[in-house]
C-alpha cells in the first residue's frame, strides 16, 4: 500500500468528531482506539490524535505504535528529509514546546498558502479535519 492509500484511507474519516456530553462517545472514535490496541478507552474525550493514525494504518495492513502519545512516532518507519515530504507521510509536531513530551501526530495534506503543513489528523479542533501547522513546528517526517 502507498502513501496516497494511506491517506485516501485516513481522508474517508474526515468530519468524525466527538460527541458533547460526558455519557456520549462517538463509537467510530472508540474504534480508534481499539483499533490502536486500546481497547480499554472507553471515552472519546481522551487525545486520539495517535490513536487515530494508529487506527488508519492498522486498516491498511501496516504495524504502527500501538502507543496513544503522539512522540511515539518520532522512530517509526523511515525518517524522510522535509523537502522529500508526500502526501500520506505521517508528521510529527511538538507541543508546548519542543522538548515536551508533548506533541501531535497526523497525514501530511500539503501546504497553505502561507506555506504552513497542512495535517489531515484527529482530534484536531475534536474531530478528524485538516489543519495548518507552522513548519517550525515540525519535528520529524516518518514513512512506512
Amino acid at each position: 500500500m502507498n502513501n496516497t492509500d494511506i491517506y485516501n484511507v485516513a481522508a474517508h474519516y474526515l468530519g468524525v468528531q466527538e460527541w458533547a456530553g460526558e455519557n456520549s462517545n462517538n463509537p467510530v472514535v472508540l474504534d480508534f482506539y481499539k483499533q490502536a490496541g486500546h481497547p480499554e478507552v472507553k471515552t472519546d474525550e481522551v487525545p486520539w490524535c495517535a490513536a487515530f493514525v494508529n487506527s488508519v494504518l492498522h486498516d491498511c495492513g501496516i504495524k504502527g505504535t500501538g502507543a496513544l502519545n503522539a512522540r511515539s512516532f518520532m522512530n517509526w518507519g523511515q525518517e524522510v528529509p522535509s523537502h522529500r515530504i508526500n502526501l500520506g507521510d505521517i508528521i510529527v509536531f511538538w507541543r508546548e514546546s519542543p522538548t515536551s513530551w508533548k506533541g501531535h501526530v497526523a497525514f501530511f495534506a500539503g501546504y497553505d498558502a502561507e506555506g504552513n503543513i497542512l495535517s489531515l489528523g484527529g482530534n484536531q479542533g475534536d474531530a478528524v479535519s485538516i489543519k495548518s501547522y507552522s513548519k517550525s513546528k515540525l519535528l520529524t517526517v516518518r514513512r512506512p
